[in-house]
């Protein structure tokens, strides 16, 4: 049996850990290796000072920008191409998949010019300080560039587990984190190049991961067939996406602008609480992004199964998710108590930054533990086609209750009021979702009930 039926078995039938795991895990590595990007080029940069590591700090919302583009076709189209594959409907598939990729390609250079037209004050915005903004710009300069490319990885990526075929972005994400990793200490070190060399290094890491995608969508092992011939921007097929993929482009623009807002508050406690609250905050995207790389195992099997009206399966499979997103969210949460100082230390040994991180890091992981659960539903949901439910779920979190709390608790306790802004937006995001969970439960057991109803009709 091909690889590429091999692949729609696992979101079809069979055991739905196993297929969870087999989807999940090459794209929790996946996800993995897109934060390490930030957190290797965080600990190198670290050795050069304060200032450079506040300066990766600030540039760093700028690549959710882009990685919301990505998402935003990658997403939107996987999740209505799983709905194809699963009605069987190969032919539209291969037309929305050429559309997103190159439509998110088309966005992504738009972008990148306008922020380099506008880069001082861009960076300003996010929180660079006077002694940070020189810094920033160098490193920006260059980081933007392969943002570019980020932004096509992410889009094909999701392309490629829509139809099954994980184990390519395991591959391409590796490949380019092992080659960051390698390349950060020896341009920033060896050639002397400073915090340039660092996002010289990614860059060229970014374009060496997209080489890996362009061969696997071009060499025949893809089930979906990229060109330009099957380009077709239609309205419908850009309603389709973008009702899906809106979501993650507010989630990554409002996650861009959380951060912003953080470091902007940050700027009154000097360089030390904005270089503080820059680790942490990539500390903590490693432990998200565990679960949303586990979630893009869950949304293609749940895409699929509601397409062919497999609603057991999908049933089985939401529960399933949110068993293992949970377990893995209390683990972090006792690793990240339990070893907050060695963690911070890694990063910085100016105490000033270790004390504030060390606090911060708790603080942020306190209500971790609901984050699968979030999440589980927020996917559900836009795996279906449920837009606008989906993306209230999906953006609450990050945006309708984090930006108000952010900008509110400062002004009324001090830095506290900083590092403790994640846990009260987690609460407020758990109360909404489990309103959500329960309406989408109680709409699938009266579908199964209607069903056996008919069926046994049919059968009299």
């Amino acid at each position: 049996m091909s690889n590429k039926n091999n692949r729609i078995l696992l979101m079809s039938e069979g055991n739905i850990t196993e297929s969870l795991f087999k989807l999940g895990i090459p794209m929790v590595v996946s996800m993995l290796v897109i934060a390490l990007y930030n957190v290797v080029d965080t600990y190198f940069v670290s050795e050069l000072g304060i200032s450079q590591v506040g300066a990766v700090t600030v540039a760093f919302p700028i690549s959710l920008i882009f990685s919301g583009i990505g998402l935003t076709f990658g997403t939107g189209g996987g999740s209505y191409i799983s709905r194809l594959l699963g009605s069987k409907d190969t032919k539209k598939a291969n037309e929305v998949a050429s559309t997103a990729l190159f439509s998110a390609l088309i966005i992504g250079i738009i972008i990148v010019i306008s922020i380099f037209i506008f880069l001082g004050p861009v960076l300003l915005f996010m929180g660079a300080t006077e002694t940070i903004l020189p810094f920033a710009k160098s490193y920006a300069s260059i980081f933007i560039i392969s943002m570019l490319f980020s932004t096509v990885n992410v889009a094909t990526g999701n392309l490629a587990v829509a139809q099954g075929a994980a184990n390519i972005s395991l591959t391409a994400m590796i490949s380019g984190s092992v080659l960051n990793m390698i390349l950060d200490p020896l341009f920033i070190y060896t050639f002397n190049l400073g915090i340039e060399g660092a996002a010289l290094a990614t860059l060229l890491s970014q374009i060496v991961t997209s080489l890996i995608y362009i061969k696997f969508f071009v060499s025949g092992k893809s089930f979906l067939k990229i060109s330009l011939s099957n380009f077709a921007p239609r309205k419908n097929t850009y309603i389709q996406i973008i009702k899906i993929g809106i979501s993650m482009l507010l989630l990554q623009l409002l996650c861009s602008l959380s951060m912003s807002l953080i470091s902007r508050a940050a700027k009154a406690y000097d360089d030390q609480a904005i270089a503080a609250i820059g680790i942490v905050l990539r500390i903590i995207t490693l432990g998200t992004n565990v679960v949303f790389g586990f979630m893009k195992g869950f949304q293609p099997i749940a895409g699929y199964n509601y397409g062919a009206k497999n609603f057991g399966r999908l049933k089985d499979a939401t529960k399933a998710t949110i068993k293992w997103t949970t377990i893995f969210c209390i683990a972090w949460t006792a690793i990240s108590f339990i070893f907050a100082k060695p963690i911070i230390s890694i990063f910085s040994s100016d105490e000033e930054v270790i004390r504030i991180g060390v606090k911060a890091l708790r603080a942020n992981t306190i209500m971790f533990f609901t984050f699968g659960f979030q999440f589980t539903y927020s996917t559900l949901y836009l795996a279906i086609g449920r837009a606008v439910s989906g993306g209230i779920l999906n953006i609450g979190r990050q945006g309708i209750f984090f930006i108000p709390v952010i900008l509110i608790m400062p002004s009324l306790l001090g830095l506290n009021g900083i590092i403790y802004s994640q846990a009260v937006a987690d609460i407020l995001t758990s109360v909404v979702t489990v309103v959500f969970a329960v309406k989408i439960e109680r709409e699938f057991r009266q579908i199964v009930s209607e069903d056996k109803v008919e069926l046994k009709t049919r059968v009299v």
